[in-house]
């Protein structure tokens, strides 16, 4: 069976320096690949490659084995959704409606969601635990609930991969685990693909811990540096590489006697 994603020798340029060169990774069924590296090295740039936005200047993005090249936005959006970093909340439609917007992939230009839809957009909502807010104005909620949200919309896409680009950014401890635990419940109760870009490796960690297949891809200098599981991948060394930090990884016993890796920054070195 193919790959639910399959990025190959991927490559980017605004101008003509590349932003990134010769990326490659894959995504099956109920993993989770963290995307990690400095800022400015194009984690987000090369999502938006993979969602179809940007146009490589070279390379194959491949959706379920199919070519994403000449593929209609509205058939991408049935293979992959989009959690982003950071929603403007300009108008205060209900929750329920910015959910719903979900579903506009399978709708014509002029057509109105049916019941089906609106079933499925409820259904989203109970699955990240926010079918209490339903009915709130968007712009009044936190920034914790708005990316519940933002996941729920992403839901009602029913696509098998979802993609999230830094979705605890700017999050308080409570609701930055709070999105963790949605993400391990989503992969471990449906089978779901999470593609998460992030600034904290500790998510990795954290995933592994509760039983998620937790991959690690670092993109440094136009380039994967790394690739491979999360204890494989997060070393010492290759953080310091990533992020040019001296970096302590240590082992926080927790009360069930598991035993959760954590990284800890020490310093920032000069590279040679």
């Amino acid at each position: 069976m193919a790959p639910l994603l399959d990025v190959q020798a991927l490559s980017f340029r605004y101008s003509s320096d590349p932003i990134f060169e010769k990326v490659s990774l894959d995504m099956r069924a109920g993993e989770v690949l963290c995307l990690l590296g400095p800022n400015g090295c194009g984690k987000t740039t090369l999502l938006d490659c993979i969602l179809g936005w940007l146009k490589p200047y070279n390379g194959v993005v491949k959706l379920a084995g199919v070519d994403i090249e000449g593929m209609p936005a509205r058939q991408i959006a049935h293979h992959v959704a989009y959690v982003p970093q950071i929603h403007e909340k300009t108008f205060p439609y209900r929750v329920k409606d910015i959910v719903l917007m979900g579903r506009a992939s399978y709708l014509g230009p002029f057509a109105a969601p049916a019941e089906e839809d609106l079933a499925i957009a409820a259904r989203a909502l109970a699955m990240v635990g926010m079918t209490g807010f339903q009915e709130r104005p968007y712009t009044q909620l936190s920034g914790g609930e708005g990316q519940l949200v933002m996941v729920a919309r992403a839901l009602a896409q029913e696509t098998p991969l979802i993609i999230m680009d830094e979705p605890t950014a700017h999050l308080d401890y409570h609701h930055e685990l709070v999105i963790l635990e949605t993400i391990i419940k989503l992969v471990r109760d449906n089978g779901l693909s999470v593609l998460m870009a992030t600034h904290n490796p500790n998510h990795a960690f954290y995933l592994h811990k509760n039983g998620i297949a937790a991959r690690v891809a670092m993109l440094k200098n136009k380039h994967v540096i790394n690739l491979g599981s999360a204890a494989e991948v997060l070393s010492e060394y290759n953080l310091g590489q990533l992020y040019e930090i001296l970096a302590r990884i240590v082992d926080c016993v927790l009360d069930d006697g598991a035993v959760l890796k954590q990284v800890v920054p020490v310093s920032t070195i000069t590279p040679r």
